[in-house]
């Protein structure tokens, strides 16, 4: 039996009140990668917010790394949360901390006490992302492709079920892009964790084929090729 992280079923999605997405059904199976694709507005943000639950799931059915997103509530987030990696387009990197002080500030949220096992994990998903050498840099100090990496290896501090990933190559250059994509396919691959990647790059879908999931006219779609 295929091990599901995301399972929707009958989903209707809303923000403030309208409805965004309607009759979403969709099942992303373990260490899958998959590209989610629509124009500005069609929904994609807002499909990811409801995985990762920043807006409540109200109407339908859904399940996320084996929580039931009916459910949740204050406490059950958090450790939901522990399970996802989320990446943005903006790297949300404290600007005033170093990039070790950066990983750790997520680390002291979610549960890290031990200064061995902090110190293990954090040169684990630097070496990871190929960043070694950046422990004690400042996120001025790195180039955008850098900072994106660092948002990659502090997704994969707890290592995650599912990475969430909103637009992560948008600020980037197309090599620097295809890069960060190649990375997260081979960290998807060597962690067993699934990645749901939202893009307006249709150049990456070409160059590097994979399912495509489409927001369109307020549905979910498969697609069977790419087409833009």
């Amino acid at each position: 039996m295929q091990n599901f992280i995301v399972q929707l079923k009958d989903v209707n999605i809303y923000q403030q009140g309208v409805l965004i997405l309607q009759n979403v059904n969709l099942k992303i199976a373990k260490g899958e990668f998959t590209y989610l694709i629509g124009k500005t507005g069609s929904g994609k943000s807002s499909l990811l917010k409801t995985l990762y639950a920043a807006l409540p799931l109200t109407e339908g059915k859904g399940e996320v790394a084996g929580h039931d997103l009916t459910k949740l509530d204050r406490r059950s987030i958090p450790l939901l949360r522990r399970k996802l990696g989320i990446v943005f387009q903006d790297f949300n990197l404290l600007i005033d901390r170093t990039v070790d002080q950066n990983l750790r500030f997520v680390m002291d949220a979610t549960g890290w006490r031990d200064e061995k096992s902090i110190k293990r994990r954090i040169n684990e998903v630097l070496e990871q992302v190929a960043l070694s050498d950046k422990l004690y840099k400042m996120p001025h100090e790195l180039s955008g492709g850098e900072q994106q990496r660092v948002v990659i290896a502090r997704a994969l501090l707890n290592k995650p079920a599912l990475i969430v990933a909103d637009e992560p190559t948008g600020n980037l250059d197309p090599e620097t892009s295809d890069d960060i994509l190649l990375l997260m396919r081979q960290l998807a691959s060597q962690n067993n964790s699934s990645v749901l990647f939202a893009t307006h790059d249709y150049r990456i879908l070409e160059h590097f084929p994979a399912r495509i999931i489409r927001c369109l006219n307020g549905k979910i779609l498969e697609e069977e090729g790419f087409e833009v």
